[in-house]
């Protein structure tokens, strides 16, 4: 699944337009999608559709904005659920309502899913007029294409992101970004100069992990610190230097940086990345009885999380 349906929680509007609600009062609808969001950050996923279906229909005519709002929450639910099905009505009730780039973008997805891929590319070929200058959405295209093997139509969707004009240095980051992603390191190294060098932020931690998939951990380390220097300690850059030490052997060192890391604050995917990161460091270290219990540990808090399973399995029969 594209990086799309895991940022759309946090893209769409937290500013519900709740004027015009039945005489339940506009604090039930808000409760309801509240109570939706809340099952679908614990991956309830049908429980967070059932919400989202009780705050739609707390809605009236007079509400288009919220109603999409919690359609397209409940879409993207469907989606993590592979309701391909689901996830066409729901954003055709959208589209009945207005143009909407997610909704042709989830839409389309859910059509390549089912073989039909005329619709889906007619789909994205509307996403894409919606929003031709939105470089993720055109990558988020590309890798729906990527999972059911047809790279090369997603080609097309790359080449557009490609072609998108623009000398700011966001620009620069985009397509850097989009060459990383593609394994094509020096063009992402050569695209991403400008702005690591004018200390965007992005772009530095991204030149982090270009150096480190060429094999320069200095550099990389070189990177990461002058991230510090320039925006303050991060848990993000603390993993970039772990995985600098890793590729060194320094294994105390990374295994400091680690904690370090963990000490800070942090989204989860960070602090997941930081505590897998660390076991490897006891593991390389040969502290097998420390890894084992920083493994138990990361399997209490992430029991979905495979390669921390298969670390754990694997200390569990040293």
């Amino acid at each position: 699944m594209g990086t799309r349906f895991y940022k759309l929680a946090a893209v769409l509007s937290m500013c519900m337009l709740l004027a015009g609600c039945r005489d339940k009062g506009p604090s039930e609808v808000e409760l309801a999608r509240d109570e939706g969001i809340s099952y679908m950050e614990q991956a309830d996923y049908q429980n967070a559709i059932t919400a989202f279906e009780n705050a739609y229909s707390l809605c009236d005519e007079k509400m288009p904005e919220t109603k999409t709002d919690i359609s397209l929450y409940e879409a993207a639910c469907q989606f993590k659920m592979g309701d391909f099905e689901g996830v066409k009505d729901t954003c055709s009730r959208i589209l009945e309502l207005a143009e909407n780039v997610d909704a042709y973008y989830m839409r389309g997805a859910a059509f390549l899913k089912l073989g039909e891929a005329e619709l889906a590319k007619a789909d994205f070929d509307a996403a894409s007029l919606l929003a031709p200058e939105d470089y993720g959405l055109f990558l988020d295209i590309y890798k729906q294409y990527e999972e059911q093997n047809q790279s090369a139509v997603g080609d097309e969707y790359l080449q557009k992101a490609l072609n998108i004009p623009g000398e700011e240095m966001e620009d620069y980051y985009q397509k850097g970004s989009i060459y990383f992603y593609l394994g094509e390191y020096t063009k992402a190294q050569e695209m991403l100069a400008k702005p690591a060098e004018a200390k965007h932020k992005e772009a530095m931690m991204l030149m982090g992990e270009v150096y480190l998939a060429l094999g320069d951990s200095v550099h990389a380390r070189n990177v990461y610190q002058q991230y510090m220097e320039e925006y303050g300690e991060a848990a993000e850059a603390y993993n970039g230097i772990v995985l600098c030490e890793l590729a060194d052997g320094n294994y105390d060192a990374a295994i400091s940086s680690a904690e370090t890391g963990l000490a800070l604050e942090a989204d989860e995917s960070t602090k997941r990345d930081l505590l897998y990161n660390e076991i490897v460091a006891y593991e390389r270290k040969g502290d097998f009885a420390t890894a084992k219990t920083v493994a138990a540990q990361f399997a209490e808090l992430y029991p979905d999380d495979e390669e921390g399973k298969k670390e754990y399995d694997f200390l569990s029969t040293r």
